[in-house]
């Protein structure tokens, strides 16, 4: 569903790009903040199985809403298409990302724990083996859906009007989610359910909040110093646990540049899918739509994973050099940083090609002639210069005053003023008696990469165009038809006068983004087969290829590959075995801040210029990998382990009483709670 997200909110909601990506990343990250509350629900209350199953029906809920908000025909009430009350639009499809946001990040936490709760402790093979296929499910699913939803999207539907159907390519997401909640349900029996057990996130937040809370109680006595803060939270809490929670902390602490990484990897989703829309997706044999780019990423994954495991770090063992895990992460952040750095380098490349439109001060004009002899033309304060007939003159001139002065090389009695449109371009339009008018042109490049076409009407007559579905009608002398908004591809238009045999057809191969002025002569019918039309290009069609994304994407990918499968990996071996949850909550959380960032840097930086924001993002990751390389530095490798077992053999208890030990304190713990909710309970 995130595939077309953005695209949602640009060309239905009609956002603009920075507000698209604002709500994309904040989507994002509420994703990766509710995981925490997942866990909560899960191992204090529900159990993981009802967790997933009530949190999956909130998630396809959410996912309903999403389709019913992207339905034009729900408020057109006047049938042209345009949805009348976008407010409803906006609130039923925030309601539906809020109920997704909850369910996906509610069972986050739960599906993996879930699935290996179904094995044995000797069944480590076959743990691994379903962690393996998990994750290539995982991006199996990922590399479907990036090639099917933009499929779904581009499809055209609705009852009124046809457009994008955004309603499709939510609505089947949401109907294969309410397939899979049966199947998993189905499987009910076959099960194992773990009961909850109390949530060892919940008692770490309190040991520690009890040890700052009786460190600043004790702040002013004469107490002796404690080697480490955590300490003061001995009277209360087993030792073993404030053990664990510090080297919960180390690995926390280590966590912090992390979010960085997650800024600029979530971006593929946002900025480069609009930096796509503006480029050419014509692989020859295949079309590929701007959200369809994402497809890179979960194939290059599936590709780099085992080649990185099985080839580039055996090899790099071999040859005798030190890759630790902390420094493949700064590996995996610096190819992230490159990943933008050509991201700038291709934006560079596209703004090349892009129009220069009229800021709100100018007007730009450009001229067409439909006379069938030359013309020479005086406009100060440029020089004069020369149109042959049926010809435009090939580019936009740009004026800071209101108005402009014409003067034709004929018997013109003096120059004729024309009064033009600051922050417009308009196309001055000069037919037979050297008649003059001025027609509206496009200030945007058209959406979606599709091409904008106007027929323009040089005839003495009345002419009507039209093509595969979409019918121009009559237009008349000197004046254009209305733009219609066509894909990539070819197109044939017949062309038909109001005499009979008056008809021709022309052909027209259309590229991405694009924007022309059809020229019909008035010596049109001369040539029955239309030979003699002529064009205007006003917009260049997108002519930097998607292909030239594929590096960004392939360093990106390489990145998350080195950096998010090793960080996962060296989380697990530095936390104690009761401690996995907090640590993967900890490490979603990156990714939700991660996000955060993206939206802070964006308003704090008011960059004008998309390849300096590239830039920008990828300099801050740069900055940020050498903070991490100095803390990986002095970051000392532990065996929590072989920690814990120390720790219990200077405490000189056998496990079977450090294990009833750890029930009276848990006990302990829970019956001071409780009187102190009676105390609360009383003054109340």
């Amino acid at each position: 569903m995130r595939a077309v997200l953005v695209l949602y909110f640009k060309y239905f909601l009609l956002w603009d790009d920075d507000l698209a990506t604002s709500i994309y990343h904040v989507f994002v990250a509420c994703c990766y903040l509710t995981p925490i509350f997942g866990a909560i629900v899960a191992d204090s209350w529900l159990g993981k199985f009802k967790t997933i199953i009530y949190l999956s029906i909130v998630y396809a809920l959410g996912q309903v809403v999403m389709a019913v908000s992207a339905i034009h025909d729900i408020t057109d009430t006047d049938r042209d298409g345009t949805p009348d009350n976008m407010t409803l639009h906006v609130a039923l499809s925030m309601t539906g990302l809020l109920l997704i946001a909850l369910g996906t990040g509610g069972i986050k936490p739960c599906v993996s724990a879930f699935g290996g709760d179904q094995f044995e402790d000797h069944q480590t093979r076959q743990r691994s083996t379903f962690f393996s296929v998990f994750y290539l499910c995982i991006n199996a699913g990922s590399l479907l859906s990036t090639i099917v939803t933009p499929i779904l999207r581009g499809q055209e539907c609705g009852i009124y009007s046809q457009q994008k159907c955004y309603p499709l390519a939510f609505g089947v997401p949401a109907a294969l989610m309410v397939v899979a909640l049966v199947v998993f349900i189905m499987g009910s029996g076959m099960y194992v359910k773990t009961a909850p057990k109390g949530n060892i996130m919940l008692d770490v937040c309190k040991c520690i909040g009890f040890a700052i809370k009786n460190r600043y109680r004790h702040r002013s006595d004469q107490h002796p110093k404690r080697e480490h803060w955590l300490d003061w939270a001995t009277e209360k809490y087993d030792k073993l646990l404030i053990v664990q929670i510090k080297m919960v902390l180390k690995v926390l602490f280590l966590y912090l540049p992390l979010p960085m990484f997650w800024t600029l990897f979530d971006q593929k989703g946002s900025r480069w899918t609009l930096q796509a829309t503006t480029m050419n997706g014509d692989f020859g044999f295949l079309i590929l739509q701007p959200d369809q780019m994402q497809t890179l990423n979960p194939i290059l994954i599936l590709t780099l994973v085992p080649i990185t495991d099985r080839i580039i770090y055996p090899l790099i063992e071999k040859c005798g050099l030190n890759f630790s895990p902390l420094r493949r992460m700064t590996v995996g952040m610096f190819f992230a940083a490159m990943a933008f750095v050509s991201a700038s380098m291709v934006q560079l490349e596209i703004d090349k090609t892009l129009p220069v439109f009229p800021s709100s001060t100018q007007s730009q004009v450009q001229v067409l002639n439909l006379q069938n002899t030359g013309l020479m033309l005086t406009i100060p304060p440029i020089e004069p210069f020369a149109i042959g007939p049926n010809q435009g003159n090939g580019e936009y001139i740009t004026f800071d005053s209101d108005s402009i002065s014409v003067s034709l090389n004929t018997s013109t009695p003096g120059p004729v003023i024309l009064n033009v449109i600051k922050g417009k371009r308009q196309t001055l339009v000069i037919g037979s008696g050297n008649n003059m008018k001025l027609i509206d042109d496009l200030t945007a490049k058209p959406d979606q990469g599709n091409n904008a076409l106007r027929f323009i009407n040089g005839l003495s007559t009345t002419v009507n165009v039209s093509t595969s579905g979409i019918d121009y009608g009559e237009i008349s002398t000197m004046m254009a038809s209305n733009r219609s908004l066509m894909a990539h591809g070819t197109r044939v238009f017949t062309i038909t006068g109001p005499n009979a045999g008056q008809q021709c057809e022309f052909t027209k191969t259309l590229g991405f983004g694009g924007a022309y002025s059809i020229i019909i002569p008035s010596t049109l019918w001369e040539n029955v087969r239309c030979g003699n039309i002529a064009e205007v290009e006003e917009i260049q069609p997108n002519s930097v290829h998607m292909a030239l994304q594929i590096p960004q994407y392939f360093l990106i990918t390489a990145g998350e590959v080195v950096f998010s499968v090793t960080g996962l990996e060296f989380s697990y071996s530095q936390a104690p075995s009761n401690m996995k949850a907090v640590l993967q909550a900890g490490w979603l959380l990156t990714t939700a801040v991660g996000n955060f960032i993206v939206l802070i840097v964006a308003q704090v930086a008011k960059l004008d210029q998309q390849w300096a924001e590239y830039l920008l993002f990828a300099c801050l990751l740069i900055a940020v990998c050498v903070i991490f390389s100095i803390m990986a530095h002095f970051y000392t490798y532990i065996d929590p382990v072989a920690i814990e077992a120390e720790f219990k053999q200077k405490e000189g208890l056998s496990p079977e009483e450090n294990e009833k030990l750890e029930m009276k304190e848990k006990d302990s713990v829970q019956h001071d709670d409780e009187e102190d909710e009676k105390a609360k309970q009383t003054k109340m």
